[in-house]
């Protein structure tokens, strides 16, 4: 399915058919453009970045790359192709038609399902607005960009939904998407990780890595949906979610990498001798485990309390299915199924079988975190081959929790329940301290020479479309 560019909208939803739909974005289109103007990347209007953008939505030769200043990227409407005859795939709807127009029972639950989706595109955004003030080379500054462009166009997804399909007070949600802040104290982000700070880039490489996998999981599960367009909008989506997590994984592996080569080089063998080891110019690995420790637990949250009646009326009423739904061997209904839920049991932290409806939110999440192993463990090889003696580890899934089971316990990485005493005389072992970011911090100087990279940071093995290395990704003086 080709994408018009010859509109004012870009889009493959036939727009242009639809006069009053058509005359409802475009106001709402101006809107957008100052909210970019106003929250989008800091001092980056008048450069010219080589670009992704969208010809189709096809999986592959999708994409096309050309130099394009960030002001005039073509934002759009970009659905998956409509499956003839798709049906339901779970829940009491199980093999009825998909649903092309809203139920009117679900309603409520569906626009709050696509406001909360929609708030964290543009949050991030917010979140990440002055990282290019302090880009580690021109490669990495295009490639944050190139999120940046793509959670606007996410924006424009949801916001395409809502302005459809719920009429009034979808116009009124796509109008407070682009009113709230990112950590503002009196009109913040719906969700408590999209108003946390992302204060330097190895923080924007966990975000990615991290957090944009939990996008990746609640996408997924929105595409099984009943309400065929909210799957079709999610099914594209996920081809560029894809991406952001590329940039943090590689990111994070560039600095690993980086750390313990020039560990190596001065026969730093300790990697706990943090002293020595930023004296290289290179951030240290246990302060790496920190940033991970912090970003996987304010991920977890995402996904909300273990054992939730909402997740389950939504599975049931076939709203949000599971991660990769039609691959599960069971029967989709799940009325009397059971499914292990971690919980505080007489003082110790077991797992007791749940009704897996009502544990939804857990299998999601298990899903995630095994997910996120499979990359610690592509970044534990990278240590390994240069003979330094750590490993990363992801904390017990009850470390530093703010919602579900365990919100109000003190836990340690390990998984050991602590009173208070312990906990405040371990915690800036575990999560980063003020002076880890003033370290960290002082490492932000941006390097704009094609070609250059900061000290922290090694070289990427391959160039954005097979681009060479000295390949000048963003005209800083255009």
């Amino acid at each position: 399915m080709s994408i018009d560019y010859s509109e004012k909208i870009p889009n493959n939803v036939e727009l242009s058919g639809n006069k009053t739909l058509q005359r409802a974005l475009e106001h709402w289109q101006p809107g957008f453009l100052n909210w970019w103007s106003e929250m989008g990347p800091d001092e980056s209007s008048n450069v010219e970045v080589y670009l992704r953008t969208a010809i189709s939505v096809e999986p592959k030769g999708w994409a096309h790359f050309d130099y394009v200043k960030m002001p005039d990227y073509r934002w759009g409407i970009f659905l998956a192709p409509q499956e003839a005859g798709r049906k339901i795939n779970f829940g009491e709807h199980m093999g009825q038609p998909a649903w092309q127009e809203v139920p009117g029972e679900y309603r409520s639950t569906l626009r709050r399902i696509i406001v909360t989706q929609g708030d964290t595109e543009p949050a991030s955004v917010e979140q990440q607005r002055h990282l290019g003030l302090t880009c580690p080379s021109l490669y990495d500054l295009r490639n944050l960009f190139q999120v940046n462009v793509e959670e606007g166009r996410h924006l424009w997804a949801m916001v395409y939904l809502l302005h459809a399909h719920f009429g009034r007070d979808g116009r009124e949600e796509g109008e407070a998407l682009l009113a709230r802040r990112s950590g503002d104290a009196d009109n913040p982000r719906i969700l408590t990780a999209f108003n946390e700070k992302t204060p330097d880039w190895l923080s924007f490489f966990m975000f990615t890595f991290i957090t944009d996998r939990d996008g990746k999981f609640q996408l997924a599960a929105l595409a099984e949906s009943g309400f065929d367009p909210l799957s079709r909008t999610c099914r594209f989506m996920l081809t560029e979610e894809a991406h952001h997590m590329f940039v943090g994984e590689t990111g994070i592996g560039r600095t690993l990498q980086r750390t313990c080569e020039a560990m190596r080089q001065a026969g730093v063998e300790n990697p706990n001798d943090i002293e020595k080891v930023r004296s290289l110019g290179v951030i240290d690995l246990p302060t790496m485990q920190k940033k991970l420790n912090l970003h996987y637990s304010l991920s977890l949250d995402l996904f909300g309390s273990e054992v939730s009646t909402n997740a389950a009326n939504a599975f049931s009423c076939g709203i949000k299915g599971r991660f990769h739904e039609t691959k599960i061997d069971d029967d989709h209904r799940l009325e009397h199924s059971t499914y292990p839920v971690l919980k505080l049991v007489d003082g110790r932290i077991k797992r007791v079988d749940e009704p897996a409806l009502t544990a939804i939110n857990m299998r999601l999440r298990d899903d995630y975190t095994n997910d996120c192993q499979r990359g610690l463990d592509r970044w534990n090889k990278i240590i390994e081959k240069t003979g330094v003696a750590f490993r990363l580890e992801l904390p017990h899934v009850a470390f530093h929790r703010q919602i579900g089971e365990f919100r109000d316990l003190k836990i340690s990485p390990g998984g050991q329940i602590l009173d208070d005493a312990a906990w405040n005389a371990g915690k800036d072992k575990w999560l980063p301290s003020t002076a880890d970011g003033d370290f960290i911090q002082s490492l932000m100087k941006p390097v704009t020479e094609p070609g250059q990279f900061a000290t922290w940071i090694a070289p990427p093995r391959i160039g954005i479309d097979n681009k060479p290395g000295d390949f000048e990704y963003v005209k800083i003086s255009a």
